[in-house]
């Protein structure tokens, strides 16, 4: 680094690399005196990167929070992380508001090396997902996301404003528990003194949130992923399925997820017990699981699965050509 912009980006890189550094381990790495890394910060702080400098035995050089995130300079295998973690972030919904995340891929393919950004755009065009969220799927704002969780965080009451399923709009009182992603969307799930109990709300139906000055305290144990899959578990739908898996509950838990149904054990196996908007699904969860099943409600859960069974036995009875 023998330009003077280049030691003052490469002491910008050490920074970001490090906690704290002093003076002399900074003229070490850069190949200066000591005087002139105290000029190198002068310049970085002229350009809004807040560097401060602490003096003393353990005194050195660090980054302070500034009001707006400083240029990063990152490594190769660096640029690979936070690029591959923004991809994923789009195509799971795991990012917020639309545009964040195209932006923030756009400005960093920009800045990439040739040749490291052709192969990271070979991997990006060949790369699939196992789970896609849905086009139509609405986003959260970031406001919203990071509100709740410092509030989740240093035990804050919020007021919010919440439209539900149907369209129906409360103003709530919740003391969050917990942040989850899950299938495509964000929720959060905490005590609603609305209703008096422990509820689960989707972050996209969010309009306005606040918080409070009032705190509380977390259930001993309470886990955010199990509430939420269990109150999803537990959506009404149009029909109460019960069926008796002639299995054990370990191999039923790794096979059926808890959003998709509750799992008990029973006498003869283990008692699914689901709702289901539309009985064929249903069916076909039940003939893919690969175990002797026995329908106890609905009846016409059972003329589903038969159904199922003579499409699958016209499907088994054709031939080529």
């Amino acid at each position: 680094m023998s330009h003077p912009a280049a030691r003052v980006l490469g002491m910008l890189e050490l920074l970001q690399g490090h906690h704290r550094l002093t003076g002399a381990e900074l003229a070490r790495r850069l190949g200066v005196d000591e005087r002139t890394v105290r000029r190198y910060a002068a310049t970085l702080a002229d350009l809004g990167i807040p560097v401060a400098a602490e003096r003393g035995r353990h005194g050195g050089y660090r980054l302070r929070p500034g009001y707006k995130l400083p240029p990063l300079m990152l490594t190769d295998d660096e640029a690979v992380a936070v690029l591959l973690g923004l991809v994923a972030a789009e195509r799971l919904g795991l990012g917020t508001e639309e545009p964040a995340t195209a932006t923030a891929l756009a400005k960093i393919r920009r800045v990439l090396p040739p040749a490291l950004g052709d192969r990271l755009a070979a991997v990006q065009e060949h790369l699939g997902f196992t789970l896609r969220r849905s086009a139509a799927e609405a986003r959260p704002a970031s406001g919203t996301l990071l509100t709740l969780g410092a509030a989740a965080r240093h035990r804050r009451r919020v007021r919010l404003d919440y439209k539900s399923w149907s369209g129906a709009a409360t103003r709530r009182q919740l003391d969050p528990y917990g942040l989850v992603f899950h299938a495509g969307r964000w929720y959060v799930t905490g005590h609603d003194h609305l209703r008096g109990e422990v509820r689960t709300f989707r972050l996209d139906r969010i309009g306005g949130v606040e918080t409070g000055e009032e705190t509380f305290a977390v259930p001993d144990g309470f886990d955010p992923v199990a509430q939420v899959t269990r109150s999803l578990a537990g959506v009404p739908y149009a029909h109460d399925v019960e069926v008796l898996l002639e299995t054990d509950l370990a191999s039923a838990r790794r096979r059926v997820p808890p959003s998709v149904a509750g799992l008990t054990e029973s006498s003869g196996g283990v008692l699914l017990r689901a709702r289901a908007e539309n009985l064929d699904g249903m069916a076909q969860l039940l003939a893919g699981l690969g175990w002797p099943f026995t329908v106890l409600s609905p009846d016409a859960l059972r003329a589903a699965v038969a159904e199922h069974a003579r499409r699958l036995a016209g499907w088994a009875g054709r031939t080529p050509g």
